[in-house]
């Protein structure tokens, strides 16, 4: 009987440890998703605080839809000179680019408001002085020089596809801007967006596009929280839907 005892613990000890170690080899065969950019992708005002990366971030919502492991680099308030920036330089983002299998980018919202308020303020109140400003800063942003050197820097440590997330409309119905952005201001933004993707295309594979301005169109009143710029919950997973379905995924 004592040796019988003996023998089940001997069986039992054995199982626990394998199934430990075939689980952590499970966990580590699992696919890495890096999510880049600003505080759409980081999950900005959908938890508690915001002290670090929402698990309602797209990126998060990704992981969690095709079973990858994520890494959510993305920082609230980031410009596109910024995240260049802190590619080049910095070692935690270009580490994290190297173990990357796939990765999101989603950046120049930050670059598109700081725009706006620029021309506001400039304009003291002439709208039609503040739409031209407004077209100019737009027509001459430095994003779509950056999102084409931030490609051509992560191509240089990774051959990862790479999904671009262009700009949705962030106003809602009962905003005044509401209507400007969706029929003029954004159209020709995103424009310049994908002749950019088709440029990056030409030299290199795997540089994607995920047209967030369709995918949350105009319903903002589901997609886009009250008083607020970033995604719903709602939001998020459909900026994921398209993300993933970029990446052949879904």
């Amino acid at each position: 009987m004592v040796k019988l005892l003996k023998s089940l613990l001997i069986l039992l000890i054995f199982s626990l440890v394998f199934s430990t170690v075939a689980y952590a080899k499970s966990d580590q065969a699992k696919q890495h998703l890096l999510g880049l950019g600003d505080s759409i992708p980081y999950g900005y005002n959908l938890g508690e605080d915001n002290e670090e990366p929402s698990k309602f971030g797209f990126p998060n919502v990704m992981g969690e839809e095709a079973n990858l492991r994520v890494r959510n680099l993305s920082i609230p308030g980031w410009r596109s000179d910024q995240m260049l920036h802190a590619l080049r330089s910095e070692q935690k983002f270009r580490q994290a680019v190297r173990h990357a299998d796939y990765i999101t980018l989603t950046i120049g919202n930050n670059d598109l408001l700081q725009a706006l308020a620029r021309a506001e303020l400039e304009s003291n109140g002439n709208f039609s002085e503040f739409l031209l400003k407004l077209n100019f800063a737009v027509e001459t942003s430095p994003i779509y020089d950056n999102i084409s050197n931030i490609t051509k820097e992560i191509r240089s440590l990774t051959e990862a596809p790479i999904v671009i997330y262009n700009v949705y409309n962030p106003f809602h119905h009962y905003h005044p801007l509401h209507g400007l952005a969706h029929t003029s201001i954004l159209p020709g933004v995103n424009a310049k967006i994908l002749e950019t993707q088709y440029q990056l295309n030409e030299e290199f594979e795997n540089v994607l596009l995920a047209n967030a301005f369709e995918a949350i169109g105009t319903n903002q009143a589901e997609y886009i929280l009250v008083g607020d710029i970033h995604p719903t919950v709602a939001g998020q997973e459909k900026l994921a839907v398209i993300g993933l379905a970029s990446l052949g995924l879904r």
